[in-house]
C-alpha cells in the first residue's frame, strides 16, 4: 500500500478512486474499462507533471519517503553475491553502516552504505541510518581491505547525519568521520559514491569523498538539514521549506555547481514507486562510471579526488 506525501494528495485521491472502481467491478457484468483507462491516464499524467516540478523541500520529503528503497533493497536488486563483513575490530558492530564484498554486473566490488530500516523494529536496529564511530571505523577497515585486494569501492549514502549522541562523542565520532574521509581520499582503487536518499553533513561526506559522486534524481545533499538551517537562521523549523530552497541541496543544483558528477534518473513518482527500476538505473550508472575509471592509475585517481575538493574550496 502506497504512503502518500502531503503534496501527493490529488494523486492519492485519483488512485484511491481507481482502486475502488476495480474492486466494485469484480464479478460485475458492467464494463468500466474505458472509465478505468481514462482515470489511469489522468493519474499517470498528474504524477508526471507533479514530479517534473518539485520544489527543493518537496524533493527533501521524497528523499525521506518511508517507502524509499535503502541499502538492503539495492543489494537485493542491483548487486549479487553480497557477503557482509561486520565489526570495526575495536569496539563492536554498527548496523547503521553495512558493508562487504559484492558483485555488480559480474565485477567484484567492496560495497558500503547506510541502512535506515523500513519499520519501527529495523529503524531502531539500524539507528535510522545514523552511523556511530564503530560504523565509520568499519568502513575504513573495509576500504583498506579493498585497496589490498584491488577492488573498486562503491558507497551508497543515505543518512541525515552521523549519530550525535553522547556515547558516540565519547568514542571519538569526529575523529572517526575524519579518518573515514581520509581513507576515501587515499584509496588506491576506484571509488564511486551515490547519494541515494539523504546526504547529511560529515556523516555523508565520510563515505562520499570519491572521484565520482552520483545522486539520485530526487535525493538531497547538504551540510545541515533544512530544519536545522531554519532553526539557526529564523529560530523556527517552520521555515524549513525556505531554507531548502536557499541551500541548493537538490541533485540538479549540485550538478550545476560541480559538487556531483551525474544525476541518476528515478522512476516517475520517485524510487519508492518501483525499487527494482530504481536499482537497475543505479546499477547501470555505477557500472558505467567504474568502466571509465578502470584504466586509471592510483596516482590519477587520487589526483582526481584532490582536485575536485580543492576546486570546491576555491
Amino acid at each position: 500500500m502506497n504512503s502518500y506525501l502531503e503534496f501527493e494528495k490529488p494523486i492519492a485521491q485519483l488512485e484511491t478512486r481507481i482502486a475502488e472502481l476495480r474492486a466494485a467491478a469484480e464479478g460485475d457484468d458492467v464494463d468500466i474499462s474505458n472509465e478505468l483507462q481514462r482515470l489511469e491516464q489522468k493519474s499517470a499524467d498528474l504524477l508526471a507533471s507533479t514530479y517534473s516540478s518539485l520544489s527543493p523541500w518537496q524533493k527533501t520529503q521524497v528523499a525521506r519517503h518511508p517507502q524509499r528503497p535503502h541499502f538492503r533493497d539495492f543489494v537485493e536488486h542491483a548487486f549479487e553475491d553480497f557477503v557482509p563483513l561486520g565489526g570495526d575490530r575495536n569496539y563492536g558492530e554498527d548496523e547503521a553502516i553495512i558493508g562487504g564484498f559484492a558483485k555488480l554486473d559480474g565485477r567484484k566490488v567492496m560495497l558500503i552504505g547506510h541502512e535506515k530500516g523500513h519499520d519501527t523494529e529495523t529503524r531502531l536496529r539500524h539507528n535510522f541510518g545514523m552511523g556511530k564511530p564503530e560504523g565509520y571505523r568499519k568502513a575504513i577497515r573495509l576500504m583498506e581491505m579493498a585497496g589490498r585486494f584491488g577492488l573498486p569501492v562503491v558507497t551508497l549514502v543515505d543518512t541525515s547525519g552521523a549519530f550525535p549522541g553522547v556515547e558516540a562523542e565519547e568514542r571519538g565520532q569526529a575523529e572517526a568521520i575524519a579518518r573515514a574521509t581520509e581513507a576515501c581520499l587515499a584509496l588506491p582503487v576506484p571509488m564511486v559514491a551515490t547519494i541515494v536518499g539523504e546526504g547529511g553533513s560529515g556523516g555523508a561526506v565520510a563515505l562520499a569523498s570519491a572521484e565520482r559522486v552520483l545522486m539520485f534524481q530526487n535525493a538531497v545533499y547538504s551540510v545541515i538539514s533544512p530544519e536545522g538551517c531554519a532553526s539557526i537562521l529564523w529560530r523556527t523549523a517552520e521555515k524549513a521549506p525556505d531554507a531548502a530552497g536557499a541551500m541548493k541541496i537538490t541533485a540538479q543544483d549540485l550538478a550545476r555547481l560541480g559538487v556531483i558528477d551525474r544525476i541518476v534518473p528515478e522512476p516517475v513518482g520517485g524510487a519508492h514507486r518501483d525499487a527494482k527500476a530504481a536499482s537497475a538505473s543505479l546499477a547501470e550508472a555505477i557500472a558505467d562510471e567504474l568502466d571509465g575509471l578502470a584504466t586509471m592509475s592510483t596516482q590519477e585517481l587520487q589526483r582526481m579526488r584532490e582536485e575536485r575538493f580543492l576546486q570546491m574550496a576555491g
